[in-house]
């Protein structure tokens, strides 16, 4: 059964209004995924066939699509205000998700407005230590084994992460290879793990709890990030967690 749903969060974050205009028209690949660039106006073209229903730079923008190409969505809008803070020093944001499901309804609520905090949060942290520096993007999925509510605590035990570590802690994690790898653990949550390390933001989504399998992105800043060489490492990792080649 169709029915609306609207996911609004706000946030202020320590860099200027114009920096956070960038990265979610332009520079997504930093925290999301690498998007098609909107077309700079309204009515023009915005990622995955949307249109742009609002272009004013740098303070809001909106696109939204009515062809989402997906089952379970007939209409999606994503809708970005930024206002400055502290003389233009610092930023304020709002934004809002909203749309029609067009089934189970409380299992896309739930899932939309868990990764809304997760990949808000990643943007805040590409914002705060990276942006604007181009990244290479990788994003794994792995093996069917993987669909289990459990799949991110098995992930968990793989790199070593202490069971009381908590976001802001700094570990030692066992990355691909067995090689070790010194990060700020900055995001944990039931479904979710965010290391950040001195050259990239990783990212573990146990999607289990939704019926899908555990995921990583790896938003790498470093000079000569390469994104197959990082994708490729942690695929091998992933599967070699869940015993699958």
């Amino acid at each position: 059964m169709s029915k609306e749903f609207e996911i609004v969060r706000e946030f202020e974050v320590d860099v200027p209004p114009e920096q956070v205009w960038a990265a979610v028209t332009t520079g997504t690949g930093g925290y999301l995924w690498p998007m098609e660039p909107p077309e700079p106006r309204a009515g023009g073209r915005g990622p995955f066939g949307s249109t742009v229903v609002v272009w004013e730079p740098p303070h809001r923008y909106v696109n939204r699509s009515e062809d989402v190409g997906m089952p379970t969505q007939s209409l999606n809008q994503l809708d970005h205000t930024i206002e400055p803070r502290d003389e233009g020093r610092r930023a304020f944001v709002r934004y809002v998700h909203s749309g029609i499901f067009t089934d189970d309804w409380d299992t896309q609520y739930d899932g939309a407005n868990k990764h809304t905090d997760f990949y808000l949060h990643t943007l805040r942290e590409y914002l705060t230590h990276f942006a604007p520096a181009p990244v290479a993007f990788a994003q794994l999925t792995g093996p069917a084994s993987s669909a289990v509510p459990e799949a991110l605590a098995a992930a968990a035990r793989a790199l070593g992460l202490p069971d009381g570590a908590t976001a802001g802690t700094k570990v030692s994690v066992r990355g691909p290879g067995g090689r070790a790898l010194d990060a700020v653990l900055d995001y944990r949550e039931a479904e979710f793990i965010g290391l950040r390390t001195e050259r990239a933001l990783v990212r573990f989504f146990g999607r289990g709890r939704w019926g899908a399998p555990l995921g990583i992105s790896v938003h790498d800043f470093a000079p000569d990030a390469d994104a197959e060489t990082d994708g490729a490492a942690w695929q091998d990792w992933l599967n070699g967690v869940f015993s699958q080649s």
